[in-house]
């Protein structure tokens, strides 16, 4: 008698617009389908076609792409549906049309039918409909642990119980930052600004998903299964291994770098979300010229029109030719981490940065700028792979300052030896956290 066959579950997969929320979940997907799973992708035009991108470079996947229609916004053209390089004054308007998408989103679940949602922290009306349904949901939390379980801590204990891990705080002045970017637009009763905040937790059917691994951040993973009464599950660092194929968009730096000894190199970089201001931008042109690394600066100016020979120390660019590199707008982060003759990441710590630059076995100049940022920072200090660049009173850093952190991250054999050890442990880790992820989200499926 022939062998009844196994029956392969559908999995829908619903991303805040984010490219640092849309690659993890889309790596997530295709670790999934690997496993036997047929995955359904669902974002914006544009991020899509940023997904297609990566598929034309490297190999095929098996994970269905779906396109969520927008309601159409003069204010709002479809190449902004993603917050790489939207404009800070327009981030409100992003939010609140990706809350008009639920219809659509509606829709798109009954065509696709699946037997398991994995959501994003935008988007709790998102499993609210998967459980009218009688469909299981399960939250992927694309951040770290470490934030989550100190953000959520406050918010169930206030100010009333110190948090367990003493390394992790945040300062009065980046308190201040500790609260979401946006007022949310409430649509019914049952609804409030709780479900957008830990509310995407209680929604979450028995687990919750998070991204890293449990050799680099494992107490605040059972720290927070505590807070949430859940078993949370480590995805894994998600990271897309670069292909190494020397495009013109990153010829000229990797050329540039292998003319440099090994570990000589910071790479200086603060994502395609954020911006720095032109004084602070100053003082890292300032501690670029002081330090005794040679660098890669990708700047992205925080004003239109504004100019880069105005925002740095004066003469920069030409004293600083041999010594380092200035790019404007964007290069190719995941090569340039894992070329050998980097020594260190100056990085404002976002958390897909951070893994990057663990799996690449790079130490951190920590740089961070706000949200879960500082947290990560810290973590990474914690753990002896990083160090965090100091600042004023006011906040800011000084060129003297990032100098000093340069120096003693490039300059520390123990710092870099660390961060090998540790991106060792993370690649031999990465299969099995894969297996556990699959694994626990089969069983829900199975249960329904």
């Amino acid at each position: 008698m022939a062998e009844a066959k196994t029956k392969q579950f559908t999995i829908l997969m619903f991303p805040w617009l984010a490219y640092s929320h849309v690659h993890p979940f889309f790596e997530l997907a295709n670790n999934l389908s690997a496993k036997s799973f047929h995955v359904f992708f669902c974002s914006s035009a544009v991020n899509l076609d940023s997904i297609r991108s990566k598929i034309a470079q490297d190999s095929p996947t098996a994970v269905d792409l779906i396109e969520l229609p927008f309601p159409p916004l003069p204010d709002l053209p479809p190449h902004l549906h993603t917050t790489k390089n939207l404009p800070p004054n327009l981030t409100p308007a992003l939010i609140q049309a990706f809350q008009q998408t639920s219809p659509a989103f509606n829709e798109i679940m009954s065509r696709t039918n699946p037997d398991l949602l994995i959501y994003d922290y935008f988007q709790p009306w998102a499993a609210k409909e998967a459980r009218r349904r009688g469909i299981p949901s399960v939250y992927f939390a694309t951040a770290g642990a470490a934030p989550f379980s100190y953000f959520y801590h406050l918010f169930k204990h206030g100010g009333d119980r110190p948090f367990p891990h003493e390394e992790i705080y945040l300062t009065d002045r980046e308190k201040g930052d500790d609260r979401p970017p946006i007022k949310f637009e409430i649509k019914d009763a049952e609804e409030d600004e709780g479900a957008f905040s830990f509310g995407v937790f209680d929604l979450s059917n028995d687990v919750v998903l998070i991204r890293g691994f449990r050799g680099f951040d494992g107490k605040y993973f059972d720290y927070m299964s505590e807070l949430c009464n859940k078993r949370v599950v480590a995805t894994g660092p998600l990271i897309h291994e670069p292909n190494h194929r020397i495009g013109e968009e990153n010829s000229e730096i990797l050329q540039w770098l292998s003319k440099k000894e090994r570990s000589s190199t910071v790479f200086v970089c603060f994502g395609s979300e954020h911006f720095i201001s032109m004084d602070q931008i100053r003082e890292i042109s300032k501690g670029l010229e002081l330090c005794k690394a040679n660098f890669v600066w990708v700047v992205r100016l925080p004003e239109e029109g504004a100019c880069l020979e105005e925002a740095v120390v004066g003469g920069f660019a030409g004293r600083e030719r041999e010594r380092g590199l200035v790019v404007e707008g964007w290069a190719a982060q995941a090569e340039i981490l894992s070329h050998g003759s980097i020594g260190g990441f100056v990085s404002h710590c976002g958390w897909s940065s951070i893994m990057e630059s663990l799996w690449c076995g790079v130490p951190v100049v920590a740089m961070p700028i706000k949200y879960d940022q500082p947290i990560n920072a810290r973590v990474v200090a914690a753990a002896g792979v990083g160090v965090e660049v100091a600042r004023g009173g006011d906040g800011c850093f000084s060129g003297e300052e990032v100098a000093a952190a340069i120096d003693e991250v490039v300059g520390s054999e123990g710092i870099r030896r660390r961060a090998r050890d540790l991106s060792e442990r993370m690649r031999r880790e990465a299969e099995a956290a894969v297996e556990e992820t699959a694994n626990e989200l089969l069983l829900l499926c199975k249960c329904n």
